[in-house]
């Protein structure tokens, strides 16, 4: 049980040992850790960040209004004006979303979900967003041109299987938790380069979103010994075993077996009870009865009762009795470490633990008292049954600092190509048009709710036919007025196999060009989630995350004044495995998912791409390429079976004229419609604009005919 529990606590996935390295790229000794480079953009900025890297989300300043919830006392719904937190978290679920795409993807979303209801000392979860990287779907009735055809091994899912049930895994959990989902991307990349295959047989499946806490909560205070150690939610079960671990290694280094026993399952009902739970104690205020609180994610019970005594700044005993079981002929291991969804672990001081039953009670939501904390920095676990005590070690055994571990890696020369783009333009366009990035979202978006909670103000789809082409997503602060907060998304990872740092680059400006559409008033108000994959030890792909995260931490982030104060890492997006004789692979390229939030002025006042056709207006292109028009890594390139060579990329200092332009026109009511030019290029933006408004339109852009592709 000790071994087991140790595997998770100390797994690449709990312990985030890469990012925390020391580094050697080229025979020179880096200054920086990964984490370093991350942290220095809090250093750097971070006024309006509450908490950073110390709680299961991030939190910053929101705005002041009028909450809508029941006195503890009366039950009577009011308005309450008080300052509303933003806080905001992004997840990845990829590799149980590899081996069973509904559970994986919705146990993705659940646990995300369970991370934005666990800050401080309780908060409340208020819109999701879901988003997947798979390689290319191989559409049974429908080859496309760009296809590779490569195989993959038996214990994972093909792409089409990911696409088809992952994404309603994610819907049905936010559905019948009761949370709306109103951001997300979705692209395939899978290329065969001198370096081998890229792509993304192991797949990214992103869970995030954001919600709101009060201020007075957002702090975790120590709590004393003799507080009750509580469990909260549903019954153990024999699922999801190892599950961080799993998620540490490579797809297809461990067995078959092992690999399906840590996919967890899903029961989105507890979890609405969970929260209802959370919310009638934070309504208390300052009469919280918690004292303190942790979701159960990787390495379950055995990960998170450790943690929250450690956190809590005490040990901990407990009764392996104690815990609720569905299954009673699980081991002590099982019952111990198995990851069942839908839990939370909480402190509750004995003065409190009544009035929490009580709230347990009303709400139907099940919970037992498994342990107490103690003053002795100590862990044990007994067992009654057994008699015996399956755990019994001190905390530092299991939290004290491992060797530091040291990353050596050297820059490899990326494997270009000759494409130039010099190909047809019609059949370009009907390639373009057809690559999953670019075209429609519709299947992945009506299949979720994108209203409940009354304060959605900008969903996916824009216009009186609902064409799925918004930019950004935008709810109000309160059901009482009319200031925001928004969400967006940015990810350009296919520019990542030829240049690391400019896809690194070109994330970050995409996620801040789409949330542009929202009225955000600084770039300083803005706050990102980064999520960074990569197959650790690949070639040069160490020095690619290492250079691209220095990029995005060290330059660009702290020149336009904005901070990472969450983030997430994958370092294991490789699959492998034996075809016949041959021994085959396909490897990910550095990946970094933006995504970014801030709260807003008026919402009402957010743009969209649908053009006012009653208007006689003008289309103005503002090119952050500076005409350049390089296709390095773009769908056109990769709808030819392509990477290009030279990159596309941009600089701060156009981000922030862009951003002060656009708020300039805005205020002054000259922006009629707003779109971002992303996948596609310049014609897809004006085709999707065109779409949204039903009309034609006419367009002058001054090219050689040959360079039209490009340019377009």
């Amino acid at each position: 049980t000790e071994l087991m529990m140790f595997a998770q606590a100390n797994s690449e996935h709990c312990r985030h040992k890469i990012f925390n390295a020391s580094w050697t790229i080229d025979d020179v000794d880096q200054t920086w850790s990964l984490f370093g480079m991350i942290k220095n953009t809090y250093q750097q900025g971070g006024d309006n960040v509450l908490s950073a890297y110390a709680d299961n989300a991030a939190v910053m300043a929101g705005h002041t209004a009028g909450r809508f919830y029941p006195s503890p006392e009366s039950q009577v719904w009011n308005y309450n004006n008080e300052s509303i937190a933003l806080l905001m978290k992004v997840e990845t679920h990829n590799h149980p979303t590899a081996i069973a795409p509904f559970a994986g993807a919705g146990t993705g979303s659940g646990g995300e979900i369970r991370d934005e209801g666990a800050v401080g000392r309780g908060s409340r979860p208020k819109v999701g967003l879901c988003g997947f990287t798979v390689s290319h779907l191989n559409l049974p009735d429908h080859p496309r041109p760009w296809e590779l055809g490569y195989g993959k091994p038996s214990r994972i899912v093909t792409p089409l299987q990911i696409m088809t049930d992952g994404p309603l895994g994610a819907a049905a959990f936010n559905n019948e938790f009761g949370r709306p989902n109103l951001a997300g991307y979705f692209r395939t990349f899978e290329v065969a380069t001198s370096d081998g295959v890229r792509g993304y047989h192991k797949p990214i499946m992103v869970a995030g979103g954001y919600g709101n806490i009060k201020v007075e909560h957002v702090e975790k205070p120590p709590f004393e010994a003799g507080a009750k150690l509580v469990v909260l939610g549903g019954p153990a079960m024999l699922i999801g075993l190892g599950g961080g671990a799993a998620s540490s290694m490579t797809s297809g280094s461990s067995t078959e077996d092992l690999d399906f026993a840590s996919v967890q399952r899903q029961n989105p009902e507890i979890q609405r009870r969970c929260q209802e739970v959370i919310d009638r104690c934070w309504e208390r205020g300052e009469q919280n009865p918690i004292a303190f609180i942790h979701d159960v994610g990787a390495g379950g019970l055995s990960n998170a009762f450790p943690e929250l005594v450690k956190d809590g700044g005490c040990g901990g005993d407990f009764e392996l009795r104690k815990i609720p079981s569905d299954e009673p002929g699980m081991s002590p291991l099982e019952i111990w470490c198995n990851e069942s969804q839908e839990r939370y672990v909480l402190a509750i001081n004995p003065e409190d633990l009544s009035e929490f039953e009580a709230i347990c009670v009303r709400e139907r939501c099940p919970f037992s008292v498994v342990g107490e904390a103690t003053s002795e920095q100590h862990l044990r676990l007994g067992d009654t049954l057994l008699e015996s005590n399956p755990v019994d070690l001190p905390l530092s055994l299991l939290f004290g600092k491992p060797p530091k571990m040291h990353r050596t890696s050297y820059r490899a020369l990326p494997p270009t190509d000759d494409f130039t783009g010099e190909v047809p333009i019609s059949e370009a366009l009907e390639r373009v048009l057809t690559f999953p990035a670019v075209g429609s979202k519709s299947f992945l978006i009506t299949i979720g709710d994108r209203s409940v909670t009354g304060m959605v103000a900008r969903d996916q789809m824009v216009g009186p036919w609902q064409v799925p082409v918004s930019d950004v997503a935008v709810t109000t602060a309160a059901l009482d007025t009319h200031l925001g907060e928004a969400m967006s998304m940015g990810e350009r990872t296919p520019v990542a196999t030829l240049d690391g740092p400019a896809s690194g680059r070109l994330a970050v400006a995409e996620a801040i060009t789409n949330l542009l559409a929202a009225p955000v008033q600084t770039l300083e108000d803005i706050n990102l989630s980064a999520n960074w994959m990569c197959a650790a030890g690949h070639l040069g792909d160490d020095a690619v995350l290492y250079d691209t995260v220095k990029a995005v931490g060290l330059e660009f982030c702290p020149a336009l004044g904005i901070t990472i104060p969450v983030g997430k890492d994958s370092m294991s997006m490789r699959t492998q495995w034996d075809d016949d004789a041959e021994t085959k692979s396909v490897t990910a390229p550095v990946s970094l998912i933006i995504t970014a939030f801030a709260p807003v002025a008026d919402a009402r006042e957010t743009l969209t791409p649908e053009l006012k056709r009653d208007e006689a207006t003008s289309l103005l292109l503002i090119d952050l390429g500076q005409g350049k028009n390089r296709l390095g890594g773009s769908v056109l390139a990769q709808t030819y079976g392509k990477l290009g060579a030279s990159v596309p990329d941009v600089a701060a200092d156009d981000v922030k004229a862009l951003f002060n332009g656009v708020k300039a026109l805005t205020a002054a009511g000259t922006i009629l419609a707003y779109h971002d030019r992303s996948d596609g290029g310049v014609l897809v933006t004006l085709l999707e604009m065109a779409f949204a408004a039903r009309c034609g339109l006419n367009v002058e852009i001054k090219c050689q005919p040959e360079q039209a592709p490009a340019v377009l």
